[in-house]
């Protein structure tokens, strides 16, 4: 008997991978996880880091922060994961210490879409005071 996995495991299996990839701080390896037609939606009205961006836009705003943060990495530390149909749901402890002495770490919960084996929707949802305050405030 073939044992195989369900769509939930195998997108559960998908999304750690990807957070994996993502607490490198590889924007390429990032990328690749992402189908084309991907979108990153990140709660919050803070212009230039909240709203809906696209595959390209995403990769150019993360290839301008990882320099930001002494390890080169935003560390993302799932604490739990529920999948169902094409959604995975994330929450999540991020942290980096930053070049400029600050320390980012918010909780997070994240949604992620799958298709065919790819991320296709990411919803983010976070601090975006405590983002505010690390990234753009003075």
């Amino acid at each position: 008997m073939t044992v195989t996995k369900t769509d939930a495991e195998q997108n559960t299996a998908t999304v750690r991978e990807f957070l994996e990839v993502f607490s490198t701080g590889n924007v390429p390896g990032i990328l690749d996880r992402l189908d084309d037609d991907a979108t990153w939606w990140v709660s919050g009205k803070t212009e230039g880091f909240a709203g809906t961006k696209t595959k390209d836009e995403m990769g150019k705003l993360l290839e301008s922060v990882v320099p930001v943060y002494k390890g080169g990495a935003l560390k993302i530390t799932p604490l739990q994961i529920v999948a169902a149909g094409d959604w995975v749901a994330v929450e999540a402890e991020s942290y980096a210490e930053l070049t400029n002495g600050r320390v980012y770490n918010p909780q997070t919960s994240f949604f992620f879409r799958l298709g065919n084996g790819r991320i296709t929707e990411v919803r983010e949802y976070l601090d975006t005071q405590h983002a505010y305050e690390i990234f753009f405030a003075e």
